[in-house]
């Protein structure tokens, strides 16, 4: 337990609920001003408390900022706004956190309990609008309630399977008082996971006895590895008893790709077909903090139902055996379950398997051959590969991206090995709303300072989010943003084009120009078109001592060799 507040008789809501925070560790609150707020911001002004706030131009932004920041930390992440409209747009945050396990508490405040019933301006049942996108969510009646909420805020999230909380503290709740002795916390429970279950030993040694007997066994590992802090046990795993390692996209990072395991991203969106191939020929296969749900099991076809023996590792008891029958249900955090299996593999001798190497080998080759294959970009619209080609040769090994959905995704994840394992690539996979990556940068960097961060992001999603170039310009935060602009929506215009016969409706847009655009906010920018200026921008992006973007005018979508298999013929 932290120590206890200063024993004062009585204390104010708004104090208490900084106080509060400070005493979880919070070091850091993205949100948006409002009216409702007034007694918060000026607990946050009057007191000593360590907590810097980064004022977003929306909430949904600031909600972002607090996903990344909490998923590149282990920390809870905070973001904050109003009542009405500022709970609506916390939204798309709170529950992409929810749903990608990643604790984000989202704090709105409301209309004082008085209010209730009588039409007060942006009156809203925040309860019953945050219950279906949070694992834990309340109204604060009482001041005397608001320490209670948040230390079971905390222990929510961050127990168990791990997810986002909000609460919402009425204006009359934070201008009345409490008993300061109740304003207390528990440590434990700043971080996640918080607590670590293991499987049951029975299991653990059957599992590691058939990973022994497998002719080609591989794990397929989710986000939860990384969230988990599992990946350096996984490859000690990998390596004793000669176990592939396939990733979904969120899991990228779980695995080094010079590791000579580490067979890529699997699934439908980001897998070569090489590498599903690969998965085809697996006869035993295990879940690692993954739901296994439709797109890197290629809509459950590979393994197939039915065809596959299945192991599955995951801390949330209602993930293990919804899609495929398991026959080693090992329930718990990630990195104690391959702690286990580890301890139990070293009583054996390690496996050798060169056929399953060989068979890695390929894949990675047909991988490199593809990306690196002659290109001759049309006029004025270059090749995503190109660009990936680029941030392959400039990026530190240790840089963090933030990737948005949509063109980005399938040539990054299939193609930008990841030198070092670890937790470095942020994706929204959950929910996958566009305009995330420019507003989660922000969240990255107070996560990571001393670590390049770098946003890429297509121009729909540059449009989603533009007015966070302010943010950036105004704290002038070192990040990167590479913007692939085409113009459309490419991931809708690519559907229309695979399967509704070419019949394009309401995907294609104007030009917006980013380069001018950041440069408007004092942003240093960069526009290119032609092949041979991708790498010298991208390069000066990435070394600029200050904010920075550069866009790439790209092919669109549905006329580039994406590696995602429905377009794939």
């Amino acid at each position: 337990m932290t120590e206890k507040s200063a024993p004062n008789a009585t204390m104010s809501g708004g104090d208490a609920l900084v106080r509060m925070l400070q005493l979880q560790g919070v070091e850091h609150i993205f949100g948006v001003t409002g009216d409702t707020s007034l007694p918060f911001y000026d607990a946050l002004y009057r007191l000593d408390h360590g907590i810097t706030h980064v004022l977003a131009r929306d909430e949904r932004c600031a909600s972002y900022m607090a996903y990344v920041y909490a998923k590149l930390t282990g920390k809870v992440g905070v973001c904050e706004g109003p009542s009405g409209a500022g709970a609506t747009y916390m939204l798309p945050g709170i529950a992409e956190a929810n749903g990608s396990s990643v604790c984000v508490l989202g704090i709105n405040s409301d209309i004082p309990v008085a209010g209730r019933d009588k039409f007060v301006l942006t009156e809203l049942d925040m309860k019953a609008l945050f219950k279906p996108v949070t694992k834990w969510n309340a109204v604060i009646e009482t001041p005397a309630r608001l320490p209670k909420v948040l230390r079971t805020a905390f222990l929510e999230m961050t127990s168990g399977a791990p997810g986002a909380a909000h609460i919402a503290v009425p204006y009359d709740v934070m201008k009345g008082e409490l008993d300061a002795s109740e304003v207390y916390a528990y440590a434990q429970f700043n971080h996640f996971p918080a607590v670590r279950p293991g499987a049951d030993p029975q299991t653990v040694r059957d599992t590691v006895q058939a990973l022994r007997s497998a002719r080609r066994p591989v794990f397929v590992c989710g986000g939860g590895v990384v969230l988990a802090d599992a990946c350096e046990v996984l490859e000690q795993v990998s390596a004793r008893l000669g176990v592939a390692i396939a990733t979904s996209i969120s899991g990228q990072g779980a695995v080094s790709d010079r590791n000579p395991f580490a067979v890529g991203v699997a699934g439908t969106n980001g897998s070569t077909p090489e590498a599903r191939a690969f998965m085809a020929g697996c006869d035993l296969v295990v879940f690692i903090g993954t739901r296994a749900g439709s797109v890197v099991t290629e809509k459950w076809c590979n393994p197939r139902i039915g065809e596959k023996v299945i192991g599955h590792i995951d801390i949330d008891a209602h993930v293990i055996g919804s899609n495929y029958e398991t026959r080693f249900p090992l329930m718990g955090d990630a990195r104690t379950i391959l702690g286990q299996l580890l301890e139990e593999a070293l009583r054996g001798d390690q496996v050798q398997r060169d056929d399953l190497l060989d068979a890695v080998a390929t894949v990675k080759a047909a991988r490199k051959a593809a990306l690196e294959r002659p290109i001759r970009s049309a006029t004025d619209k270059v090749e995503p590969e190109i660009v990936v080609r680029a941030l392959k040769a400039a990026l530190p090994d240790d840089a963090v991206l933030v990737i948005d959905p949509g063109t980005p995704t399938p040539f990054l994840s299939a193609y930008l090995d990841t030198e070092v394992a670890g937790n470095n690539i942020v994706y929204n996979r959950f929910h996958g709303g566009l305009g995330f990556s420019l507003p989660g940068v922000v969240g990255a960097y107070y996560a990571r300072p001393e670590q390049k961060c770098v946003a890429v992001m297509g121009d729909g999603s540059f449009g989603f989010s533009s007015s966070e170039l302010e943010t950036i310009s105004r704290l002038g935060i070192p990040v990167t943003l590479i913007v692939l602009s085409n113009s459309n929506y490419g991931w809708i215009k690519a559907g229309q084009f695979a399967s509704y016969g070419e019949r394009y409706f309401s995907v294609d847009f104007s030009p917006s120009n980013s380069a001018r655009i950041a440069e408007a906010h004092g942003i240093r920018a960069w526009s290119v078109g032609e092949d041979e200026d991708v790498q010298a921008a991208i390069e000066q992006a990435l070394h600029f001592n200050g904010p920075s973007l550069v866009e790439v005018r790209v092919r669109e979508l549905h006329e580039t060799q994406a590696p995602v298999s429905a377009w794939m013929g």
